[in-house]
């Protein structure tokens, strides 16, 4: 058995893609020799220009087994540059997303499948007392456990609805390489293993049938990497040095229940480990291949490609979503060129989102913020990705009432959309695939704001500020993906945030101002500093406004503000003011 520890040399073997030699019988050519001279001339020229081409990527994918969809788009940052992200999106603003798989079954979070094989980890020690050490019982054996025995996917998609998700995202397949459906290419799939059933399927026609486009998010582009600590051994105790089972191969399955069937499909380790793979963090600075990570083979792009487009061309996705900086294995591969391409030649209404984008690829892509958001508005169209609790249903989260509450999700949803953003929100489902009654309640608070306040959220666009408050006038700064919605965790009355249609002004107070006596009377009153008299930016005069959930309320301009006097709330979360332009 190889040792694990050994560091990722990065031999052209791995670098390097094979490149068809072309070759031009002329013989049959009976013109001049100018004529020859001049065909010889732009022939070289056109093979010079693939060899370039081809040369840019040292792992150009393969598409013997799945055709890129060929038409308006080439897999070029120039030619994607020309896709705009469509109006139906813009108009949107908010989608829930079934972020949900076998990662789920323990109860221990994102990320759970690596975190299992870190000896010490939370993670590996529930592990380990539950259902054993990996070495013997690895994440290939919980995939069985995945039953989604009262999944109802129609229900679901129908609840979120209600809430206000105008679209409706599911997980293809995460960086544990298990694919949620019937896969053509992946045999360790959700139709084979588990629930038995295509669960991609399924999310897709209850979408379909509830009138929302459908997103489909990929992440096993990164299981090559990701998957590294199952490589690994325990340091310490009575199993000191006996490796985990992300070693193991087709041979080693006879008489287990996998027999027939090979780990490396899954695990994706027979390779040496990046440099310093046995420091836990160091996956995140080699996020985009670089620093040190073990560059994957061309076999496991291919393979990622196919799976890929096979997903897209049974599925009809309208949206598709990588966890990754910009596209999958770049910029090793055109592999995420061309499966974007694919999608815009196929759905002219199509969106695809990457992450950490340069200025030029945000024309290609759409960029997607993770637990975050900028604090101003972004001319091009947006999205944050965010979930109330981790990622993969926690346990934890849900006995400590760590969910983030409706009210911090309209908060959020407000501030996004007020920068010309939208907010694709995951509620974590149990293994069983259905949410728990703190989720229950959080959806129930979200689908009573939405009800009566969605008017001032969808088909809105911002106007000439996002905002003003404490939060609005901080200078927050995104780190790496996003990870900044900390910063606006703690937004109150005193953040008021703007956004319009054609006919109105919608003006959002996140939260409702305290009861005060004023002019002998208690009143809860609102001061919107930038609807000052004599303001530039909305000359209109303004006399009354109308809350939404309520009706009409006086309102006078002063030097300081724009003053209303609030009733009691008609609502848990936040006042919505809606003034005519």
């Amino acid at each position: 058995m190889r040792h694990s520890h050994f560091l990722c040399n990065f031999a052209p073997s791995y670098c390097n893609g094979k490149r068809d030699d072309l070759k031009q019988n002329l013989s049959f050519i009976t013109i001049n020799s100018m004529k020859r001279t001049l065909l010889t001339i732009m022939l070289g020229c056109m093979l010079t220009t693939i060899a370039a081409q081809q040369s840019k990527y040292r792992l150009p994918v393969s598409e013997a087994s799945e055709q890129m969809q060929t038409g308006k788009y080439s897999p070029t940052w120039e030619s994607l540059r020309t896709h705009e992200t469509p109006t139906w999106f813009r108009d949107a603003k908010f989608g829930i997303w079934a972020h949900w798989g076998p990662q789920c079954v323990e109860g221990s979070g994102d990320w759970m499948a690596r975190s299992m094989y870190m000896e010490g980890s939370r993670e590996y020690k529930w592990h380990t007392e539950h259902y054993g050490h990996p070495s013997e019982v690895g994440f290939k054996d919980i995939l069985p456990l995945f039953k989604a025995e009262h999944w109802n996917p129609e229900q679901l998609v129908e609840r979120y609805k209600r809430c206000g998700a105008q679209y409706f995202f599911v997980l293809g397949n995460h960086h544990d390489n298990y694919d949620l459906w019937d896969s053509k290419y992946q045999p360790w799939n959700s139709k084979n293993i588990g629930p038995k059933r295509d669960i991609l399927g399924e999310w897709a026609q209850a979408a379909r049938k509830a009138g929302l486009p459908l997103g489909i998010s990929f992440h096993a582009d990164h299981a090559w990497t990701w998957y590294e600590p199952s490589q690994r051994y325990d340091l310490t105790g009575e199993k000191a040095g006996i490796y985990y089972d992300g070693n193991l191969t087709k041979d080693d399955g006879k008489g287990k229940w996998w027999e027939g069937m090979d780990p490396q499909q899954l695990y994706q380790q027979q390779h040496p480990m990046s440099q310093g793979s046995w420091d836990n963090s160091r996956i995140h600075s080699q996020w985009d291949w670089s620093s040190g990570a073990c560059p994957p083979s061309q076999a496991f792009v291919d393979n990622f490609y196919n799976r890929t487009l096979d997903a897209i061309n049974r599925y009809n996705p309208d949206l598709i979503y990588f966890d990754v900086t910009v596209l999958p294995f770049y910029p090793l591969s055109d592999c995420g060129l061309k499966i974007a391409t694919h999608l815009y030649n196929k759905n002219p209404r199509g969106i695809v989102f990457g992450k950490i984008l340069s200025d030029e690829q945000r024309e290609a892509l759409t960029w997607d913020v993770e637990r975050g958001a900028p604090n101003e508005i972004i001319d091009e169209p947006w999205q944050t990705c965010n979930c109330i609790g981790g990622w993969h249903y926690n346990t934890s989260i849900y006995e400590r009432d760590g969910y983030k509450s409706a009210a911090t999700v309209v908060k959020q949803l407000v501030d996004i959309v007020s920068k010309n953003g939208n907010l694709l929100l995951s509620i974590p489902l149990r293994a069983d695939g259905t949410y728990d009654e703190k989720e229950a309640a959080i959806l129930d608070d979200l689908e009573a704001w939405m009800t009566v306040n969605g008017e001032s959220i969808f088909g809105t666009r911002p106007w000439k500020r996002f905002g003003e408050g404490p939060v609005a006038e901080e200078d927050i700064k995104i780190n790496a993906q996003g990870f900044n919605d900390g910063k606006f965790a703690n937004m109150d009355w005193r953040d008021i945030r703007f956004n319009q249609t054609e006919r109105h002004l919608y003006v959002t107070s996140m939260g409702w101002p305290p009861a005060s006596a004023i002019d002998g009377k208690t009143a809860r009153q609102l001061v919107v500093k930038t609807l000052a008299r004599g303001n530039k930016d909305f000359r209109k005069k303004i006399s009354s406004v109308y809350l939404l959930g309520y009706g009409k309320l006086k309102a006078r301009q002063t030097d300081e503000g724009l003053v209303i006097n609030l009733p009691e709330p008609c609502n848990k979360i936040a006042p919505v003011l809606r003034i005519n332009k």
